[in-house]
């Protein structure tokens, strides 16, 4: 459903992604693991149309990233995008102007779960609560594809159990789910494959279930192998 070919992305001096080369398929969930500076927030954000590569490219279903296939996309990103004057009411309204995939009705219901208010106003919110709210305006949509960068940052234990719920319940046959994360062991129970980045470049992707079963290996090991020499 979502592929890059050699896809890189240079800024300056710094090659941010280094000739990537990846087939996504619906019906999983990715996580997509690594150090923060190993490219996965680029690497992302060229997947959604938001910025141009360097050299290489994305498709969506076999036909490159474009204004088209954004409207099947959904993109969480790590930064804060709603205006300071928005109360969470005015950012589903916000969303609802723009993408005709997002129900109010799915919204109003994740804010439940994530005991977020229509009141409240997005400059008094926590960073957890800002998180959560990210969360719900971006599952709120019927897409296709759902990209949620660092989704569990800022958020205590027991919401990031909601969060999880809440995730799965959309990840069906017919949807692409792929998320990054440095909590490893939080993504271990959301994904079934996860790909590891170094320095911009694809390291491994791996059948999560077949790394357990066949190498006696969780998702978190796997991690320590590939990039413990190179953590402090």
């Amino acid at each position: 459903m979502l592929e890059s070919r050699e896809l890189t992305k240079v800024f300056g001096a710094k090659t941010a992604v280094d000739h990537v080369t990846v087939k996504l398929e619906k019906g999983h969930v990715y996580a997509m693991l690594g150090p923060n500076g190993s490219g996965k927030t680029t690497w992302m954000k060229m997947a959604a149309g938001l910025i141009k590569p360097t050299s290489g490219g994305v498709l969506f279903e076999g036909k490159p990233v474009n204004l088209d296939s954004r409207r099947h996309v959904a993109y969480m990103s790590t930064e804060p995008y709603f205006y300071s004057w928005m109360s969470v009411k005015d950012v589903g309204q916000y969303y609802a102007d723009f993408f005709e995939d997002f129900s109010a009705e799915r919204y109003g219901e994740l804010l439940g779960r994530m005991e977020l208010a229509p009141e409240m106003k997005t400059r008094a919110l926590s960073s957890g609560m800002m998180a959560k709210l990210k969360i719900a305006v971006t599952m709120a949509r019927d897409a296709r594809v759902y990209m949620l960068d660092e989704p569990f940052n800022g958020i205590d234990l027991l919401a990031r159990d909601e969060i999880r719920a809440c995730i799965l319940q959309y990840a069906t046959d017919e949807k692409l789910l792929l998320l990054s994360s440095h909590l490893v062991e939080e993504m271990e129970a959301i994904a079934d494959r996860a790909l590891f980045i170094r320095e911009g470049r694809l390291a491994e992707l791996d059948d999560l279930e077949d790394m357990r079963d066949e190498r006696g290996i969780s998702m978190a090991d796997r991690y320590r192998q590939i990039y413990g020499h190179t953590e402090g």
